[in-house]
């Protein structure tokens, strides 16, 4: 077993904006969450957040924007924040989460020095549009595929614990391995009092299921990563994750829930025997 463990940061860069009902997300303006919400970052803090994240030992930095998907304005604001973080910044796989995406925005995005694109599929086709039906399953779908044309490597996952069915999680799960990502984010529902959604109905047994499917099907040369939720669940219990099959954890803050510190998180794969990853691989 792989006792080396990546780690990626997430940077929520537009927080809070977004018009769409998913209804498990804080960021929609329609249920009101009680979260931070705010226009674009400065570039300033989005670079000095970058040096954090790296002496942290993140090897992977994701920029997210609020919102359906990209416009003109967005497509600038990222590439230009890319081109400042890569400048300043070495050996961070720079990753773009901003919704739905053409091909021509994202080979602009490639051009100026992203090298992932994430977006989540969420959960089973079937089941999405119980909670969604502002936009639907198959534009995910799309994104991810025009991702993997322009040559962005494609980071997808989804959310466990919404509602659905073992058989929504078994589809998502097949969906997910359809697209051969490099990397598979896995993230169980963080219930929030605004949301529509109220509880979490996966506990640790079933959330471990789903790391030992994810990993067969996606294969042992992916990175697999443990995210949202993962404090909830698998507190004191971390090793659990990793031999399941997870060789990737979110650290820091997701993107409007705490996470541990990362010194917290450093600290744990030290005690439990695994290493930080010190180059980007997978």
């Amino acid at each position: 077993m792989n006792k080396e463990i990546f780690l990626c940061a997430i940077n929520n860069i537009l927080s809070g904006t977004c018009l769409e009902d998913c209804q498990f997300c804080t960021q929609s303006v329609r249920y009101h969450a009680d979260i931070e919400r705010y226009n674009y970052k400065t570039i300033e803090t989005i670079v000095q957040e970058a040096k954090q994240a790296k002496l942290h030992g993140a090897l992977g930095y994701c920029l997210v924007t609020a919102g359906k998907g990209l416009d003109d304005k967005k497509v600038d604001f990222v590439a230009r924040t890319a081109v400042a973080i890569k400048a300043e910044v070495d050996g961070l796989n720079l990753i773009a989460c901003n919704g739905t995406a053409n091909k021509e925005q994202l080979r602009y995005l490639k051009e100026h020095g992203i090298d992932s694109y994430n977006h989540n599929l969420e959960t089973s086709e079937a089941y999405y549009k119980t909670i969604c039906t502002t936009h639907p399953w198959s534009e995910r779908y799309e994104t991810c595929l025009n991702a993997k044309e322009v040559g962005l490597q494609l980071c997808s996952g989804g959310i466990f614990g919404m509602g659905e069915s073992a058989e929504d999680r078994e589809s998502l799960l097949v969906s997910i391995a359809s697209l051969q990502p490099e990397s598979t984010p896995l993230n169980f529902y963080h219930p929030n009092p605004a949301l529509p959604i109220k509880t979490r109905n996966i506990s640790q047994e079933e959330a471990l299921v789903i790391i030992k499917k994810a990993r067969v099907l996606l294969g042992e040369g992916r990175l697999l990563m443990i995210a949202g939720g993962r404090e909830l669940l698998f507190h004191g219990k971390e090793a659990l994750m990793f031999e399941a099959g997870a060789n990737a954890i979110v650290i820091g803050n997701y993107l409007t829930t705490v996470g541990d510190a990362p010194q917290k998180d450093r600290e744990m794969l030290d005690k439990i025997g695994y290493k930080i990853a010190t180059s980007c691989h997978g």
